[in-house]
């Protein structure tokens, strides 16, 4: 079953690149940029990640994301996971980034999609692997620094095709982005949200409503509302 599910070819369209960071290049990033790790090695980080809540996970998530500092390193960052795709078959990919996550440390946006989007063309080239790319707001900062965000990202338009809204869920709803989310689709970009991951159902029925998502990440809370589940079921809404 391995081996068939291994070789059949697939679509990845739920990815977060900084998420997809291992303890062994993390390490790595660290040791290049003279960095120094709250864990002794790869083992004790490997052990860290024993977390119990999405809050738990973020914690770990930012932290590890600090090592990313250069386009080389988002470029290593990027790549590592393209080779992932290769060796699992995954010939098209849809990943999300999150730029504030590395704006707010003082690395300029361009650096870093500039290093995303050289790994993500060069894996079309080499190996294959078709993509789009996702910028996602946080949605625990304000919709002010989305609307920040959004602006930085414009002169690279061409670069992706979509937004998104990701990070910590509970005590921010989609309608918080309801305005930002509405230029990104007058400026002709696609829309998707977390949704209903740990927040509540009608968090699903916002982003639907007011962000007129096309795809619904996680969502898996919509099973307590049956209404909204056969509105999904009926408008196909994946």
């Amino acid at each position: 079953m391995y081996d068939w599910l291994n070789a059949l070819p697939k679509a990845e369209l739920h990815l977060h690149l900084e998420g997809s960071l291992e303890p062994e290049l993390l390490f790595a990033l660290a040791e290049r940029n003279k960095i120094k790790l709250p864990w002794n090695d790869v083992e004790a980080l490997r052990g860290a990640y024993a977390f119990n809540n999405l809050q738990e996970f973020l914690d770990l998530y930012y932290q590890g994301a600090d090592v990313l500092r250069t386009e080389q390193d988002f470029y290593d960052l990027t790549w590592a996971y393209l080779l992932k795709c290769k060796a699992q078959n995954v010939i098209h990919t849809e990943p999300f980034f999150d730029p504030q996550t590395h704006t707010d440390r003082g690395i300029p946006f361009e650096v870093v999609l500039r290093g995303i989007k050289q790994a993500l063309v060069d894996g079309e080239k080499q190996l294959g692997i078709t993509h789009g790319l996702i910028l996602s707001f946080l949605r625990h900062l304000s919709e002010e620094a989305a609307f920040d965000t959004l602006k930085q990202a414009m002169p690279f338009r061409e670069a992706f095709i979509a937004v998104g809204l990701d990070s910590s869920e509970m005590g921010h709803p989609p309608s918080k982005f309801q305005r930002v989310f509405d230029r990104a689709r007058h400026e002709g970009f696609l829309t998707v949200a977390h949704a209903g991951e740990e927040g509540p159902p009608e968090y699903i029925w916002e982003a639907i409503d007011l962000l007129k998502i096309q795809r619904i990440d996680h969502g898996v809370r919509v099973i307590e509302d049956e209404r909204l589940m056969q509105r999904i079921i009926d408008e196909q809404i994946p």
